[in-house]
Order: C-alpha cells, then sequence, then structure tokens
C-alpha cells in the first residue's frame, strides 16, 4: 500500500524581533523597523501589513513586499518617545494563513538647541547704582531639564557689550546709567545649553528718565 500525504497550507512565522530604535528628528519615510518571516510552504508568497486601529497603525507605513516599516512624520522624542504597533504577515496560500506580532519602537533622545531668550526686565531707571541687575535671563528648549549658561558675544548689535556683564543669569549694567548722555544700550546675548548648543539674540535696555534737582542758580 502507499499512503500519500496531502500537502496543507501553514502559517508564516515572524521571525522579526519585537523591539527597534530611531534616533530622534529622523525625517518622514525613515526606515524604523523590517520584518522578516519564514514559511515552511517553500512556494508561498508572504506580504506584511500593519493591522489597522491597534495603537500607532495610523502613525506608520509599511511595503507589503519588502517589510519595511516607515514614519508618517519626523520622529519627536519630547511628543512621543515610542512607536508600538502589530505587523501582520500573511501568505498566499487557500485559505490566506497569518502570523502577527507587536513591535515598540523607542525614540532616541537627541539634544536640541535653545530656541529662544527671554530678559525679565529691559529697562533701568536712570542713576541706578553700578552694577545694578537689569533683569533676569531665561531660555526656551525643547529639551526638558536642560541647563544653560549665558554670555556677552560678538555679532550684529553688540554695541554696548563692554557696558554690561552676566553672573549666573542676571544681566548687570556696569556704569551709573545717565538717560541724559545715553538713553539705550544694545548687547547680544548667547545661551548655551549643557551639551553645547547655542542661541543668541539682541536685546535693547532703555534708560527711564528721573526728575533730578535742579543744580546751581545764576543770577545775571
Amino acid at each position: 500500500f502507499t499512503v500519500t500525504i496531502t500537502n496543507v497550507n501553514e502559517a508564516p512565522v515572524i521571525t522579526s524581533i519585537s523591539t527597534g530604535s530611531v534616533g530622534e528628528n529622523a525625517a518622514t519615510a525613515t526606515v524604523i523597523y523590517t520584518v522578516t518571516s519564514t514559511d515552511v510552504d517553500g512556494s508561498a508568497t508572504v506580504t506584511y501589513s500593519i493591522k489597522p486601529g491597534v495603537d500607532d497603525a495610523s502613525l506608520v507605513s509599511i511595503n507589503a513586499t519588502t517589510g519595511a516599516v516607515t514614519l508618517n512624520n519626523s520622529a519627536n522624542f519630547e511628543a512621543k518617545p515610542s512607536y508600538t504597533f502589530t505587523v501582520v504577515a500573511t501568505d498566499n496560500g487557500t485559505p490566506g494563513l497569518t502570523d502577527e506580532k507587536s513591535v515598540t519602537v523607542s525614540v532616541t533622545n537627541v539634544n536640541e538647541a535653545p530656541t529662544d531668550i527671554t530678559l525679565s526686565n529691559s529697562s533701568i531707571a536712570e542713576n541706578s547704582a553700578v552694577n545694578s541687575v537689569v533683569g533676569t535671563l531665561s531660555t526656551t528648549d525643547v529639551d526638558a531639564g536642560d541647563s544653560f549658561t549665558y554670555s556677552l558675544v560678538s555679532g550684529t548689535r553688540d554695541t554696548d557689550n563692554t557696558s554690561f556683564f552676566i553672573a549666573g543669569s542676571s544681566l548687570k549694567l556696569t556704569p551709573s546709567p545717565n538717560f541724559e548722555a545715553k538713553s539705550s544700550y544694545s548687547v547680544r546675548l548667547r545661551a548655551t545649553d549643557a551639551a553645547g548648543a547655542i542661541f543668541e539674540k539682541q536685546f535693547t535696555i532703555n534708560i527711564t528718565n528721573v526728575n533730578e534737582a535742579p543744580t546751581d542758580i545764576i543770577l545775571s
């Protein structure tokens, strides 16, 4: 007797790991993961898809033939530190059989430069004492918890840098200001974050007039 074994379609098996990583600011269409699979049915053709409606399915796309998963938008660690989606492998048998796997791709943080410098006050009354504090400096940066140092730097509209100095985050005016002699100063400041990225900005410091007593009487 001869017993014939009839072939039965068997499901593909996804062999790629369930994790991946991508650098922050990676461009749209960056490949963040590639699905691989095996199928004991040697002649089977396997296609790939993202399971719709699950986790972050709407934020990624997949090449059905190569299994390459790409971003629909640039990665931003501060907005979204990871992506989770389910990949599906489907063979061309009858019926078509599938395997699926949940994947998490982490976004690695990248230091980003500061985007603004703010001075809490930009005016000071004339006759203020030498080395008076004009205002306190602060910085806008998407990297939460970053630290900053401040400096006066050469560049556009740095005309009066020599009349100021910085102590910590305080901008101080070296001479006692005199409205009648000089009603405003122009300085250029730089904020440097902990990783060395910088942002520069020009500030105008206005001197406010203060009424002063007469200093002499002349009799013709």
